[in-house]
Parts: structure tokens; sequence; C-alpha cells
């Protein structure tokens, strides 16, 4: 009997065996399905690694674009800034030096009104003429003349008078001339006009 369950024993085992045999064959082919499944997962991991490095590279570079703007218009923002307050500082100046020789004129006939009467009247009368030029220089420019036409962004009336003899909307007379820099009126014309 005890034969018996060795030789049943063994028919046993052999299966067994063959299951190893079998297991390490299997083993054997997907070990190599494993490793072409890792080299795949490794070259993708690979490229993603090279293509973060990539990103990663252009954000820095825009990144330090962007700091470099930021400071330019930082920049140009603060010089902007001095020139308008330089522009407004140098406007003034110009337009205080136009005038200064006007007024000086003024203060330089105040020493004369008690002479005769006739030369302080000739006197005042030259520093009116020399105004018109003195705003010249600054590039400001009288307009308004009788017989012009009445235009309303740059007159002002005040008085009208009914005249068959005069066009409709001509300017009968000149209360205030008006001053332009440029084409930005500075100080419209003050009229009378013809309806």
């Amino acid at each position: 009997m005890e034969e018996e369950k060795k030789e049943e024993m063994i028919p046993e085992e052999e299966p067994n065996e063959k299951k190893e045999e079998d297991n390490g064959a299997e083993h054997e082919k997907k070990a190599p399905k494993k490793n072409e499944e890792s080299k795949k997962l490794r070259s993708k991991l690979d490229a993603a690694e090279k293509k973060i490095k990539e990103l990663e590279g252009a954000a820095a570079e825009n990144d330090d674009r962007y700091k470099r703007v930021l400071a330019e218009y930082d920049n140009f923002r603060k010089r902007s800034q001095k020139e308008k307050e330089t522009v407004y500082s140098d406007g003034v100046s110009d337009a205080v030096m136009g005038l200064v020789p006007v007024f000086d004129n003024l203060m330089y006939a105040e020493k004369y009104t008690g002479a005769d009467p006739d030369k302080f009247a000739e006197g005042v009368k030259l520093i009116i003429d020399s105004f018109p030029a003195a705003l010249e220089k600054m590039g400001v420019t009288a307009f308004g003349e009788p017989g012009d036409t009445f235009d309303p962004e740059i007159h002002n009336a005040v008085m009208h008078v009914e005249d068959d003899a005069l066009g409709e909307g001509e300017i009968v007379e000149i209360l205030q001339k008006g001053y332009k820099y440029r084409d930005r009126v500075i100080r419209h014309a003050m009229v009378k006009v013809a309806n």
C-alpha cells in the first residue's frame, strides 16, 4: 500500500511540475511584454520631462520679458509725467517772457503820466501796437473783423441789429477781439451781428 501511495503521489506532483514549467514559460513571455511596455513608458516619460524643461524655459523667458516691459512702462510713465510738468512750465515761461516787455513799457509810461498828454497817448499807442507782435511770437493770433461771417464756433453774438443793407449773419461790430492758439480758441470774439 505504501507503494501505491507513493505512485499516487508522484503523478500528482508531475502535473504541478508542469504547471511550474508552464508558469515559467508564461512568465518569460510576459517579461518581454513588460519590458516593452516599460520602455514605451520610459520614452514617454523622457519626452514629457523634455517638454516640461522646454516649457519651464519658455515660462522663464516670458517672465523675464514681462518684468522688462513692466520696468520700461514704469520708466515711460515717469518720463511722461516729468515731460508733462516741464511742458506746462515751459509754456508758462514762454508766455510770461512774451508779455513782460509789454508790461515793462506800461510801467515806463506810468512814470510820465504828468508829462505832455499827447506824448503819453503816443507812447501808450506804441505799447498797444507792440502787443499783437508779442502774441504772434507765442503762436497766438487775433480774429474777428467787421464784415466777417458769424461762426458760433469762434464768435459770441451779444447784440443783433436789423439792417437790410447788411447780409444775414454778417458781423457789424467787434466788441472784443477773439484769440486762437493754433486751432484752439482761447477767447471767443464778442460781436454784434446783423439779422
